[in-house]
């Protein structure tokens, strides 16, 4: 079991090759500040840069850090667009940072509906991060594909996606 995260681990990145890598989750909500600490940090590197499998094997170990290669693609349809509304945050070298799309973690977190990522959802919300009627659109956009996930209920999420945006 290893321990929580906070943004002085978040911050040690050790990648030697050009690419993206797209925080998402708890690594958002740390390096916003809405949370001291995340039990793991999510990941997505699109493209992949050259060392990033074994940065994160060596990130793992060295600084006790729980990290997923995982990101809200993975749970439900991309939303179109979302690679331009992914938010910058640093470049280092020739590896750009970003948080991926602040509108595919709220529907995630809504879909996954824990009480933390709602609180998350709700953060993302109070900071206009994401607006309510935008939210909906893109959830409307993505809605007929949601077909193609047989874990998602479409209409119980239709349902907290509309309670969320209350």
């Amino acid at each position: 079991m290893r321990g929580e995260t906070d943004r002085a681990k978040i911050d040690a990145q050790r990648v030697n090759g050009p690419g993206r890598i797209y925080f998402t989750g708890g690594g958002t909500a740390v390096l916003h500040g809405w949370r001291d600490t995340t039990i793991d940090l999510d990941l997505k590197a699109e493209p992949e840069p050259r060392g990033f499998f074994e940065a994160v094997a060596a990130l793992k170990e060295e600084i006790d850090l729980n990290i997923e290669l995982a990101s809200p693609d993975d749970f439900l349809p991309a939303l179109p667009g979302w690679k331009d509304r992914s938010a910058h945050i640093t470049r280092r070298g020739e590896l750009d940072f970003y948080h991926y799309d602040f509108y595919a973690q709220a529907l995630s977190k809504i879909e996954r509906g824990h009480a933390r990522d709602l609180e998350d959802v709700r953060a993302l919300l109070a900071r206009k991060l994401v607006l309510p009627e935008r939210l909906l659109e893109l959830f409307h956009s993505i809605e007929p594909e949601l077909i193609r996930y047989p874990a998602v209920d479409p209409s119980l999420l239709r349902s907290a996606v509309l309670a969320a945006i209350e």
